[in-house]
C-alpha cells in the first residue's frame, strides 16, 4: 500500500464556482487539493498549468462555467484549448495522458461538479499508486 498523498491543483473560475462550496465538497477527501480561484478560466495559462506539475501536483483540474454561460465571451473553450495542450505536453514529457481535466458547470449544478471531481480524484490516486507499485500503464487513465 502507498502511504504516498496524492496532491491535485484545483484551478477553478470565480464567477461560475463559490471557492468555500467548493472547499466544503472537497473536505471530506484525504488527498492534498490546492484551489486556486481565478477570474475567469481563460485567464489560466498554460504555465499556471506546468507550474502545478513542476512543484509536485500529481493531478489537475480545471473546473469552468457551463456552455454558453461564460461572462467573458469565451473563457470557458480557451481554457479548453489550454488544458488540451498541457495534457500533450505532459504525454510527449512520460507523464501519459489524464492527469489533467476539464469540469464543467451543467444542470447538476455544483454537486455535479464536485462529483465529477471526486471521480478524477479516484482516477489520479491510482495512477499514484500504480506508480508506486510500478506497474505498465500506470499513467494511462482508467
Amino acid at each position: 500500500m502507498n502511504d504516498r498523498i496524492p496532491r491535485i491543483y484545483v484551478f477553478h473560475c470565480a464567477t461560475g464556482y463559490d471557492q468555500k462550496e467548493l472547499m466544503r465538497g472537497c473536505s471530506r477527501q484525504d488527498d492534498e487539493i490546492k484551489m486556486v480561484s481565478l477570474p475567469c478560466s481563460g485567464k489560466l495559462d498554460i504555465l499556471y498549468l506546468t507550474k502545478a506539475f513542476d512543484t509536485g501536483a500529481d493531478g489537475a483540474a480545471v473546473m469552468i462555467c457551463a456552455e454558453g454561460a461564460c461572462r467573458y465571451m469565451e473563457g470557458n473553450m480557451r481554457a479548453r484549448k489550454r488544458v488540451q495542450a498541457v495534457d500533450e505536453l505532459l504525454d510527449e514529457a512520460g507523464f501519459g495522458k489524464g492527469r489533467i481535466r476539464v469540469i464543467q458547470l451543467d444542470d447538476e449544478g455544483i454537486a455535479g461538479a464536485i462529483h465529477k471531481l471526486e471521480d478524477f480524484r479516484l482516477q489520479i490516486r491510482t495512477m499514484v499508486e500504480n506508480a508506486a507499485a510500478g506497474r505498465v500503464g500506470s499513467s494511462s487513465p482508467v
